[in-house]
């Protein structure tokens, strides 16, 4: 296996724009540090959240952001701590009086590597100090169910009860609940109107959140960024619209979706062409809700959008838990032009509270720099950012690990306070 610390070969010259952004970054670190700080204390961060980048080698920008992670098994041990350190702020400031914290996670029972991410992250709260307790929203789940994880740990599920405006399962009915569930299917009636402190809040479940709102507010944090340090926004920020109603079996609104890729494609052109970059435009078609890699497609051309046959309309057509999709979001496409071993890679970055806590590469054999990487045959590395990823070496070249880790971390955390931009305004909507 390769080694757990390394930076992916880049394909980019090694004197391209990525390094000079690395550099910028770099120079500009303390002011850049200050900055964050003074945002999150406006604004507090998600209690968790995990960012999937994409590295262009002239781009560094995320494609997606999880404010429901899984994953955690997945991350480098050497950092573990931190995250015990960062969990303990995190649960503190969320609520603190809290001696204990309950997790809800996806209704899963036989998808082990999931559950080893639950496990995972009940280690990590019980190391902070906390009781935790697992309740499960299945069904199935109807007494204390232990499940023997592939690690040799025993995760135990147990039924979430409520009683009046608690939730909890036996007698336990902590102050602090954490969703690790995206809420795909819908607001679970018994989670409604709940006098405890829920993260994140009902709002952000993909049965009521949109990725292009995400999107939306990320521009406006980076737009800010790129004046305080003097880049252009571009380089960090990928173009994002959205398309609907949708019907894909149906084919109602693929001339709209049509339109809406042939206006990014041209958009992206003419991005180029300011930036000397030669590489042909694309972009990636995803649901503008859900996750799990379904429904995305990649496309450089508004034509294959209409020429779409039954097979592709239909794979389109839904989401996890069979949910129909109705929203399309439109992507400026960013190449992935970092590998390992010839695979195409991709780093994907975890948060705890304002804090990086680490992350892996997803790594695919089998598909190409414009591909979704995220879908069957992908397997994780994991690596260790070096410092937490928010100290780098100015001694070092700007693409050496704790650089590159660097870069990393601003942009996920770029991506961390658009999502807690968005649990603020939902909490206002909330309120009025």
């Amino acid at each position: 296996m390769p080694s757990t610390n390394q930076v992916p070969h880049l394909q980019t010259a090694l004197t391209g724009p990525l390094q000079e952004l690395e550099q910028h970054l770099i120079d500009h670190s303390k002011q850049i540090e200050a900055w964050f700080r003074k945002q999150f204390q406006l604004t507090p961060p998600p209690f968790y959240c995990s960012v999937d980048l994409r590295n262009a080698g002239y781009k560094l920008a995320p494609v997606d952001t999880n404010l429901f992670p899984a994953g955690f098994n997945n991350l480098h041990p050497d950092l573990r701590p931190l995250a015990i350190q960062a969990a303990q702020q995190a649960v503190q400031a969320a609520c603190p009086i809290a001696d204990g914290v309950l997790i809800i996670p996806e209704n899963h029972t036989r998808n082990l590597f999931y559950l080893e991410n639950v496990c995972t992250l009940q280690d990590i709260l019980e190391n902070a100090g906390y009781e935790v307790q697992v309740g499960s929203l299945n069904p199935e789940i109807t007494e204390a169910t232990d499940i023997e994880l592939p690690s040799g740990n025993t995760l135990t599920l147990k039924p979430l009860q409520r009683q009046g405006d608690r939730v909890g399962v036996d007698d336990f009915f902590p102050c602090a609940v954490l969703l690790n569930n995206d809420l795909s299917g819908g607001r679970p009636e018994i989670l409604e109107n709940i006098n405890q402190t829920l993260l994140p809040p009902l709002d952000l479940g993909w049965a009521s959140r949109y990725k292009t709102d995400h999107f939306h507010h990320y521009e406006a944090v980076t737009a800010d960024f790129a004046q305080l340090i003097d880049i252009d926004p571009w380089v960090i920020t990928p173009k994002s619209v959205a398309c609907g109603p949708i019907n894909f079996k149906e084919r109602i609104g693929l001339e709209c979706l049509a339109g809406a890729v042939n206006s990014v494609l041209q958009e992206t052109q003419e991005a180029y062409n300011k930036h000397q970059i030669s590489c042909k435009p694309f972009v990636i078609i995803k649901s503008d809700s859900g996750t799990y890699g379904m429904s995305i497609m990649s496309v450089s051309d508004p034509e294959e959008v209409l020429n779409l046959n039954r097979k592709q309309r239909n794979k389109m057509a839904s989401v996890k838990e069979g949910l129909q999709v109705e929203q399309m979001l439109v992507q400026e496409g960013v190449y992935t032009y970092e590998d390992i071993e010839g695979a195409v890679a991709e780093p994907v970055v975890y948060m705890i509270h304002n804090h990086v806590i680490g992350g892996f590469y997803r790594v695919h054999t089998g598909k190409t720099a414009t591909d979704n990487l995220n879908s069957p045959g992908m397997h994780f590395l994991p690596i260790s950012f070096e410092s937490a990823g928010v100290t780098p070496d100015a001694s070092q070249a700007p693409d050496a690990t704790p650089n590159r880790f660097y870069a990393y971390g601003v942009v996920a955390r770029l991506a961390l306070l658009a999502a807690a931009r968005e649990i603020a305004e939902a909490k206002k909507g909330q309120a009025q």
